[in-house]
């Protein structure tokens, strides 16, 4: 399947509906509306010399069609995270991939501190452009028959590219993800079967696209089920997202922790029992979480997990087959491996180990890094760097990030457990990420970066009882705010070094 035609065969018999919703400019478009922008779009793309394009745009309508319209005339777009430093990642975006063309709008640079650069284009001016040809030549082009119409747009195979996105660079510089068609085409299809999507349901769309959660479910998940998408490009805005919430009652959000966590904070009970699923992915689901969106809002919520090498869905909670804590059961046509850390052997359901996925879903590789790929990818098995195990039921349990286990004294400690049993103690509020410091004698000790002041001697005492000796933090570091990344994820590399400067300064 590829993506780009089969959005024009559901935008074709779904011309009169409701597409896309963009709360940040009053844009609503029909699908038949979508189709005539993105063609009109796609034949302005195609004076782009680079095969590769940069796209730096909030989560929107534009965003969307832009996305769309580079697919449509043969291009591979390519995320810029403007989130985390828009012109370094620019610049890096660049020098990976071999582009020039950037495609943002000056609204965005104004708000990202970012300075207008070499070979940008800019979606405000284009649509200045468009003339009235330009528009009755996207409507009759749009009204051929649809087989005389995909004849008119890039072809291509399933295992072409589709998209690059960056990983998020938590613990290491980040790495430029290939995904085809056929990876998030069967992803989105695997989601469809899981949840199934009803001709009336409405998604709130306000992850980044620069994000593979956001790419994947909040985009073509919305657009290829004939679906409504709600977006709004600044998910920051807590309060303006939950009345949005409130006003469009979508009925279904599929987001992060951090996110929702967020917006419930910022809501009146009852205002979103529109909500008839809440999916949660992209890091754990606090407890106090699930419990608040149940007794607030009457709305169940459902863990899922994923990466961005696998497009990014592997498991998830569904109604029905639900074990809170779990993060659910493989998706249809997704193969997991729990296998022995040190010997690769598989491990028997209830022991923990690493995490192997295979399947449609798992990347092309890594962009012009054949060693990475190598590296994580084994006769089709990919390595996710994460440890968990399958229980007897086949549901799949997290256990943290593999580089989030650390050896002191011999023993290996899992930074995640120590967080886990840190929130249950902390105020509500108060933020916590575990990071490892070297240390001479044990190799390793503990430090915690905390977002508030906090009384160190009760929780040492209270995590005494809890953890074993070696697991016990030695040392608190207040920082005003924890570093996020643009999914709202805490980026542990740079939380690190802010902890290892305010010790030795």
């Amino acid at each position: 399947m590829l993506l780009h035609q089969q959005f024009v065969r559901i935008a074709k018999q779904n011309k009169n509906k409701m597409a896309l919703v963009d709360r940040s400019t009053g844009r609503r478009l029909t699908f038949g509306r979508a189709l005539i922008g993105c063609l009109i779009l796609a034949r302005k793309f195609r004076r782009i010399d680079d095969g590769y394009v940069g796209v730096m745009i909030p989560t929107s309508a534009g965003c969307m069609l832009t996305v769309l319209a580079l697919v449509m005339c043969g291009k591979v777009p390519v995320m810029i995270n403007y989130s985390t430093g828009a012109v370094d990642n620019i610049r890096y975006a660049r020098k990976r991939c071999g582009f020039k063309t950037v495609i943002t709008s000056r609204g965005v640079l104004e708000k990202v501190g970012c300075p207008e650069m070499d070979d940008m284009l800019f979606v405000d001016d284009l649509m200045k452009e468009v003339s009235g040809l330009d528009k009755v030549r996207g409507a009759l082009q749009a009204a051929l028959p649809t087989p005389l119409l995909l004849a008119t747009l890039h072809k291509g195979h399933e295992d072409d590219t589709l998209v690059i996105l960056f990983t998020s660079g938590s613990e290491k510089a980040p790495k430029g993800v290939e995904l085809t068609h056929r990876n998030i085409g069967s992803n989105v299809q695997a989601i469809q079967t899981a949840i199934e999507i009803e001709d009336s349901d409405v998604f709130l769309a306000i992850l980044p696209l620069f994000h593979v959660y956001g790419q994947t479910a909040n985009f073509w998940l919305p657009l290829l089920s004939g679906s409504t998408a709600i977006t709004y490009g600044n998910p920051l805005e807590f309060k303006t997202v939950a009345g949005i919430i409130r006003d469009e009652k979508p009925t279904i959000a599929i987001a992060t922790p951090f996110f929702l966590s967020s917006y419930l904070r910022a809501a009146k009970p009852g205002d979103f029992s529109s909500l008839r699923i809440v999916v949660v992915g992209a890091d754990k689901m606090p407890d106090w979480l699930r419990e608040g969106y149940k007794s607030q809002h009457g709305v169940a919520t459902f863990e899922g997990y994923g990466t961005t090498e696998t497009s990014p869905v592997i498991s998830v909670n569904l109604p029905g087959r639900n074990k809170p804590g779990s993060i659910g059961q493989p998706l249809p046509g997704v193969q997991v491996r729990i296998v022995d850390v040190d010997s690769g052997e598989d491990l028997p359901a209830g022991e923990e180990g690493k995490i192997l996925v295979k399947g449609d879903l798992v990347m092309k590789g890594y962009f012009d890094d054949l060693e990475e790929t190598i590296l994580h990818i084994n006769n089709g098995w990919y390595e996710t760097g994460d440890m968990g195990m399958l229980d007897e039921d086949g549901y799949l349990w997290h256990r943290g990030r593999l580089k989030r286990f650390v050896k002191i004294g011999g023993e290996m400690v899992s930074l995640v457990r120590v967080e886990m049993e840190l929130e249950g103690l902390l105020p509500e509020g108060v933020e916590c990420c575990v990071v490892e410091l070297p240390d001479a004698r044990k190799g390793a000790v503990l430090a915690v970066a905390v977002s508030e002041e906090v009384d160190e001697k009760a929780l040492l005492k209270a995590l005494s009882k809890r953890l074993p000796p070696i697991a016990i933090p030695r040392k608190f570091v207040v920082l005003d705010e924890l570093p996020k990344m643009g999914s709202g994820k805490v980026d542990f590399r740079t939380t690190t070094t802010l902890v290892q400067e305010r010790l030795e300064g």
